[in-house]
């Protein structure tokens, strides 16, 4: 078998425990709206989904205060918030075996493209991408299926059978039926696993390990 060749990674949640930085950046801007919220465990929802998405769900902005809410957590975020991250273990030895076993990597990131980017470098695997692919600052690009279409549309000289989406919330899943391309959801990060099953994704796993058998996997013969 030597089924996937391009493959897609969701950043937060999926390469990166962005916990503390994506919280306390929509923490510091729901302050600045006169909002107080002590918890930031109560805004782990944030993390995932396009920011826009989650400011109107869970506060009910409408689009006006949605974007100014998107502007504070900029500031935070853009400052310090970025760089409260860390990699998941065994992320790193992944991809550089991913890399070297001839697979195409690709970010796929609801992020702002510009902040992905630093990311990935402030890490030092941005070396193992081929392309870093994120929603725009003006709130476009936002979905992840629009993401993963805007992959596709890079890559047209490979099939859709080609192609997997990792991530690990019910959009990356989401987005991948949306687009035609296999699916593996990872619970070590913002989903639950009824949240990933619900979605029906190709495969789910537990672990790094598990997402290595999987992907490699794919490369015997």
């Amino acid at each position: 078998m030597d089924k996937y060749k391009v493959i897609l990674f969701d950043l937060d949640g999926t390469l990166s425990d962005p916990k503390a930085g994506i919280t306390k950046s929509v923490q510091y801007a729901l302050h600045k709206m006169g909002i107080y919220e002590p918890d930031i465990d109560k805004l782990e929802c944030f993390i995932g989904p396009p920011l826009q998405v989650s400011f109107a769900e869970y506060y009910n902005f409408d689009e006006a205060n949605s974007q100014k809410a998107i502007d504070l957590y900029r500031e935070r975020f853009k400052e310090k918030g970025m760089f409260e991250n860390e990699l998941y273990s065994n992320i790193a030895l992944l991809l550089k075996l991913l890399k070297e076993q001839g697979f195409i990597l690709v970010v796929a990131t609801s992020k702002p493209t510009v902040f992905a980017e630093q990311i990935l470098k402030y890490f030092n695997i941005d070396q193992y991408f081929e392309l870093i692919a994120g929603s725009n600052l003006d709130g476009t690009r936002a979905s992840k299926t629009e993401i993963i279409q805007y992959i596709l549309d890079k890559y047209t000289e490979y099939k859709l059978g080609d192609f997997i989406m990792i991530g690990d919330r019910e959009h990356d899943i989401i987005g991948s039926i949306n687009t035609g391309i296999d699916s593996i959801g990872v619970t070590y990060g913002y989903g639950s696993f009824e949240e990933l099953r619900r979605s029906n994704p190709t495969f789910i796993v537990d672990n790094v390990d598990q997402l290595k058998d999987i992907l490699m996997g794919s490369k015997v013969k």
